[in-house]
């Protein structure tokens, strides 16, 4: 599966910005989708995810009630809501496909997109 996310930029604080992951290669349907985010001198942590079949949804606890994750599985796409953005959640996003495991970490993802910065400013 290739991923390409896009949507990233710059962003004040208290704004929102939606992002995209365009997938390709395999039968999108079959994997969960998930979003991670890296900031500076971090780790990668997870963000939202999303089951194969849409059924259900899973959010860290730092995003629920402001970002909302989503897919069209007709068009290959997985997105991120994000709104009433921090400072805090300035990080590279990245989308990712797996098939097994537990959707909320990254170990059970094998395939990843290259990553779309979020810059919110105060």
């Amino acid at each position: 599966v290739q991923l390409v996310e896009s949507g990233g930029g710059l962003v004040q604080a208290g704004g929102s910005l939606r992002l995209s992951c365009a997938a390709s290669g395999r039968t999108f349907s079959n994997y969960h989708m998930g979003w991670f985010r890296q900031a500076p001198g971090k780790e990668r942590e997870f963000v939202a995810a999303v089951s194969w079949n849409v059924r259900d949804t899973f959010y860290a606890d730092s995003v629920k009630g402001r970002f909302t994750i989503s897919r069209d599985n007709a068009e290959n796409t997985v997105y991120l809501q994000m709104s009433s953005l921090k400072p805090e959640d300035t990080a590279v996003y990245y989308c990712a496909a797996g098939a097994k495991g537990v959707i909320t970490r990254a170990t059970m993802y094998d395939y990843w997109g290259q990553g779309t910065l979020v810059t919110v400013s105060s």
